[in-house]
């Protein structure tokens, strides 16, 4: 019984997330115009990243994101589409683009260099 509740909690989180997402790149285009068409966009990156820092507290995903060849692509991925959005998107949705993709380019990095030092300091005799 506990495992089917995990698995439907687990489905219902990851629709939220995909729906959410689906939402705020434009799927609120659709169904809604002007105030109600920004509000769910809004609305819907809110419920995505909400939804997103739950998930990414899973044991599994986690571990994944913390593998230093995960954290090299989500750097140099990231990376590359900030660069790309600042130059090829005009105006503020560029920069805010670029802002929120470096952002995320440079919390790998972080992460890189976190885990570099962890591993450096448990390689040094005590």
């Amino acid at each position: 019984m506990a495992t089917v509740k995990k698995f439907v909690a687990d489905l219902i989180l990851w629709s939220f997330f995909a729906v959410g997402l689906a939402a705020s790149a434009g799927g609120a285009g659709a169904v809604f115009d002007g105030t109600a068409k920004t509000a769910a966009t809004i609305g819907g990156g809110v419920v995505a990243l909400i939804a997103g820092s739950r998930i990414t507290k899973k044991p599994k995903i986690k571990a994944f994101l913390g593998r230093p060849g995960t954290l090299w692509f989500l750097f140099l991925f990231n990376g590359g589409t900030a660069a790309a959005l600042y130059f090829t998107m005009d105006g503020a949705k560029g920069i805010i683009g670029a802002a929120c993709m470096g952002l995320v380019s440079l919390g790998a990095l972080g992460g890189l260099i976190a885990g570099r030092r962890a591993r450096r300091e448990a390689a040094l005799p005590a």
